[in-house]
């Protein structure tokens, strides 16, 4: 019986996947990026502003999205502790009281035998199913690969989460950044109104320069509300990353700060470095080893189940001879239980498996093409969006020039007020896409970041701290 129980294991056994991935970045390091040693378990430290490095650290600590996947990674363990005690006997007690009678129609009466009697009984029992074609083992090994699964999913959501937590500051940011330059330009464009108001009672302007004037003002200070509305939002959006409730950053948040500043260098490795970095694929990877385990676990149901049960005890019609030696009963022996028909179920049931196998496959191979298809478009996407700061800096400056030089000819007289406004919506459009920029520079980077899957390698809380 031994030998048997430590018989073979039927179904496949699981070899990682290969799979193709290109010797370099395709995308042209253009914007800083270098085929470097990435070192980016904490990425979001290289934009060196202390008010994100200890959001960061809060949301870890305090997430609720993170913890449900801790609790996930709890609970697959348990699980895989319950599949693996199948593997071993169980033993079990019972012990019971009965008040009994017989019917006198059902056995005839013995003379000196009473109808009532009682009946006291105490046994141990227990049973061993031996497994001998590895259904058990196979299943504690997709036991195993689930374990895998659920603590790689817990660390894709940490991915996720730090990045998320940076784009919504860098938003918060820039929506602050936006404001200043929105009220500097109501200010300077409020003065405009003042000088053609000047020019007019002199006798220099007209009422159309006023109008116009004014309509240029008031259009720049309806872009406040919604500024000050994504500012909001974005505040809003950290607290609940960070486990709070809505107003909790509202006085942190408050102070006025520039867009966090990249990096001069970003490394960012080579593609096949993605296949052990990102927590998506290997998470992936032990979900297709789960599956290819389950196939063990269906094709084992097709072989014959071999178990040992045994009962032991004792058993008395009086409590005054229950514990003597003659009271004693036991019963032991192996048995075997084979499925002959079941109208193809479980050949049925190996398919479903095959299939799901198949699938988890295909998820995986899907998985590391888009990851490729993330940091391609990242590593573009960061590079180009320098390129357009650069020229929408020299575009403000250019704006600024232009906007000082129309407003002295204007008071000179020598240039219409209509130069004047289309300076100053030209200057006010630049310097607000410049922001912009700035922004999605900064969004394009922690991108990058997160499709490389940065922020989960080591003990993350210790490392976000």
């Amino acid at each position: 019986m031994l030998l048997l129980a430590m018989g073979c294991e039927v179904g496949p056994d699981y070899h990682s996947p290969k799979v193709e991935v290109p010797a370099q970045w395709t995308s042209n390091l253009a914007g800083g990026e270098t085929n470097g040693p990435a070192d980016i378990e904490r990425w979001w430290k290289n934009f060196d502003d202390n008010e994100l490095d200890s959001l960061v650290a809060t949301a870890v600590e305090s997430n609720l999205t993170l913890q449900v996947a801790e609790a996930r990674v709890r609970e697959a363990r348990a699980q895989r502790g319950a599949t693996a005690g199948e593997l071993w006997p169980s033993v079990g007690s019972s012990a019971g009281y009965s008040r009994n009678r017989y019917g006198q129609n059902s056995f005839p009466p013995v003379q000196g035998v009473p109808l009532d009697y009682n009946l006291y009984n105490g046994s141990f029992d227990a049973a061993w199913e031996l497994d001998v074609f590895g259904g058990t083992r196979r299943a504690v090994e997709a036991a195993d690969a689930q374990i895998g699964s659920a603590e790689y999913s817990e660390r894709d959501i940490l991915v996720s989460l730090v990045a998320e937590v940076a784009r919504n500051y860098i938003e918060a940011r820039a929506y602050q950044q936006r404001l200043v330059i929105a009220r500097e330009n109501i200010r300077a464009q409020q003065n405009i109104v003042d000088l053609a108001s000047d020019r007019f009672q002199t006798g220099l302007g007209n009422q159309l320069d006023i109008e116009q004037a004014k309509a240029l003002l008031t259009a720049t200070t309806a872009q406040v509300p919604s500024l000050e509305t994504g500012f909001v939002e974005a505040v809003h959006n950290l607290e609940v990353l960070l486990g709070q409730a809505p107003g909790t950053l509202t006085d942190q948040m408050s102070e006025i700060k520039d867009i966090p500043l990249t990096p001069p260098s970003v490394p960012v490795d080579l593609p096949s470095d993605l296949l052990w970095r990102r927590p998506d694929i290997r998470k992936a990877e032990r979900e297709l080893a789960a599956a290819t385990a389950q196939i063990g676990v269906a094709k084992a149901d097709l072989y014959p189940k071999f178990s040992l049960t045994g009962i032991a005890g004792v058993e008395s019609v009086d409590a005054g001879t229950f514990a003597q030696y003659a009271s004693r009963y036991w019963s032991a022996g192996p048995s075997v239980q084979w499925e002959i028909f079941e109208a193809g179920s479980l050949m049925a049931n190996v398919r479903v498996q095959n299939a799901r196998q198949e699938e988890a496959l295909n998820e995986y191979k899907q998985t590391v093409l888009v990851a490729l298809k993330d940091v391609e478009s990242a590593l573009t996407a960061y590079a180009k969006e320098q390129v357009r700061r650069e020229s929408l800096t020299q575009s403000v400056q250019a704006d600024n020039r232009a906007t000082e030089i129309a407003t002295q000819l204007y008071k000179s007289g020598l240039v219409d007020f209509s130069r004047v406004l289309d300076s100053q919506t030209s200057l006010y459009a630049a310097q607000d896409a410049l922001v912009q920029s700035d922004q999605t520079v900064s969004l394009n980077l922690v991108q990058l970041y997160k499709a490389l899957g940065g922020g989960w390698q080591n003990e993350y809380k210790a490392a976000s701290r």
